[in-house]
């Protein structure tokens, strides 16, 4: 599908009728509709939390927070899901102590080099969002490989978030933007292919955005989970998909 249709798919305007099943049905049937999360985003947190729980390092919890990433990727190219996002490094997070930070480079660097021919065989196409001042030239060429690697795969889009803020990509969008419409806005975002999600999922019991995704969350269906992100399970995706399928989307209209 061409970007444009892409777009215009994530705005409501279904391209081939992608977007059907989330539209209102007029009438009284309008309660019978069940839509499926096609494009789902997930705040994972709750690393460090767990990690003390347990007894281990933080850096020990984002290991156990990147196997959850990688399960969970399985899982959701199972259940349909076509775009998965997650929040992986905020731009807020260079404020954690240093060791925490440097232990976090290194592992992203490490795992994006050892799983991305994994992830790759099975069909997954790698996306990294967010700037890349201030990354090291080593981990930036990392991300590159992968998505270079993994453009034409089309079972299912990792979205990762990383040295990502909602408010610098709007900052960084504005700077480029030339155009008058939405759509020519939405072409200076990171990744203009991204359908906007149909839900956002956050875990360890908070109940926030946390300054991600949002320009695209504006219609995003919202659910919390109580779950650290490490404990995050294929039953509490499952759980999450199956209550955003009960949930009435009507996009402004009644």
């Amino acid at each position: 599908m061409a970007a444009a249709e892409q777009r215009a798919s994530a705005n409501g305007r279904s391209a081939a009728g992608e977007r059907d099943s989330e539209r209102e049905p007029e009438g009284d049937s309008a309660s019978e509709a069940q839509p499926t999360a096609r494009y789902v985003a997930i705040i994972t947190d709750g690393n460090g939390r767990w990690a003390r729980e347990h007894g281990r390092s933080v850096n020990e919890g984002h290991d156990a927070g990147a196997d959850t990433v990688k399960a969970r990727l399985r899982d959701a190219a199972e259940f349909g899901v076509k775009e998965l996002t997650v929040y992986s490094f905020s731009t807020e997070n260079w404020s954690r102590p240093a060791e925490e930070v440097a232990g976090l480079m290194e592992m992203f660097s490490r795992r994006i080099a050892g799983e991305t021919p994994e992830l790759h065989a099975e069909g997954v196409r790698m996306r990294f969002i967010g700037r890349r001042e201030g990354i090291s030239e080593k981990l930036v060429q990392r991300m590159e490989v992968s998505e270079a690697l993994t453009a034409e795969n089309e079972l299912i889009t990792l979205f990762v978030a990383f040295n990502y803020g909602g408010r610098a990509e709007i900052l960084d969008a504005a700077r480029r933007f030339q155009g008058g419409t939405e759509e020519d806005f939405r072409a200076c975002l990171y990744a203009p292919e991204m359908h906007d999600p149909d839900v956002i999922i956050r875990t360890s019991g908070e109940q926030r955005l946390s300054n991600y995704l949002l320009w695209q969350s504006a219609y995003a269906e919202l659910i919390f989970r109580d779950e650290l992100w490490p404990d995050f399970s294929r039953e509490a995706l499952r759980e999450s998909l199956a209550e955003f399928s009960q949930r009435r989307r009507r996009f402004g209209a009644r």
